[in-house]
């Protein structure tokens, strides 16, 4: 074997992805990952600390996949929940375009590269009107739509043949008979598959964040790219004018206090004077006082 020197994380985290695509999981493993690579095993530690850093960098790396760099930028107004709605379905595909896609997302945690999407996703959501603890919220709460979706898919996949042979006598007899006539009904005219049920239960998720919208921010989510650039700058316009009063109301209390500060120090030093000049006329009375006492004494002047 010929061992290369040099490796990129970017070179460790596409071909970890390959040995996924070639087997699966369980065909991922750090030894083979190396040899693929064509160096010794430790030295992927120079890029990745362990095999749950691995699968996070893996995890970022297909969903960046997902959606093409220049759908990134959510849009305004009402076409931001289409937008949302299909990130969430191409998502999904994403992890399931890979063997046990969904495992590797499940339970990943996003690195320090992962951290300016996430930031975009959420000023996406304040645009909204969703404050930023909400609008993480309902990040969260899609990605978990999402993996435990496809997540299910592919372990129904893998149920054994003589399985899914049972499961399928089962659903027939319960359509041929009337035992479970409501069921029954729904299998014969054709149950939703994984994809529909995903997609209903992402237009659920849709209309809840959109009635929610309405209570945070009433009429945002109802609007045009131009009616809210209108309501854009007439709320800059807004802004503007209640600056300048605030700082004119700052400038006018600023003069108030001004004023009444000199207006305190005159009337302290006018009350030091006049405190000055009323001891000084009691120190006159009194030494006056003592004066003509000596004069009256006997032997007195």
């Amino acid at each position: 074997m010929v061992w290369r020197v040099a490796v990129t994380r970017e070179q460790v985290v596409r071909t970890a992805i390959q040995l996924l695509d070639e087997g699966g999981l369980h065909h991922l493993t750090l030894r083979r990952l190396a040899a693929e690579l064509g160096v010794q095993a430790p030295a992927l530690y120079w890029h990745v600390r362990n095999k749950r850093e691995l699968l996070d960098l893996m995890a970022e790396e297909i969903a960046a996949g997902a959606v093409p760099e220049t759908e990134h930028e959510a849009p305004l107004g009402k076409a931001f929940w289409d937008w949302w709605a299909q990130r969430a379905v191409a998502s999904r595909r994403a992890l399931l375009s890979h063997p046990d896609g969904a495992l590797v997302a499940a339970g990943n945690r996003p690195t320090a590269g992962m951290l300016p999407r996430i930031e975009a996703l959420l000023r996406a959501f304040a645009a909204q009107g969703f404050p930023p603890g909400e609008a993480l919220a309902a990040i969260l709460s899609f990605g978990n739509l999402v993996a435990g979706s496809a997540l299910e898919e592919q372990a129904s996949a893998q149920r054994p043949a003589e399985s899914t042979e049972r499961d399928r006598a089962v659903f027939r007899e319960v359509a041929e008979t009337d035992r479970y006539p409501l069921l029954g009904r729904v299998l014969r005219e054709g149950a939703p598959d994984g994809e529909q049920v995903f997609e209903y239960a992402v237009g659920l998720m849709v209309a809840g964040l959109r009635a929610r919208q309405q209570a945070l921010a009433p009429g945002l989510g109802d609007l045009g790219l131009d009616e809210l650039a209108e309501q854009f700058d007439g709320a800059v316009q807004r802004l503007a004018a209640e600056q300048v009063e605030r700082s004119a109301a700052t400038r006018s209390a600023r003069s108030e206090r001004a004023e009444a500060t000199r207006s305190a120090r005159s009337e302290r030093a006018e009350a030091t004077r006049s405190a000055r000049s009323e001891r000084a006329a009691a120190a006159r009375s009194a030494q006056s006082a003592r004066t003509r006492t000596r004069r009256d004494r006997p032997g007195g002047e």
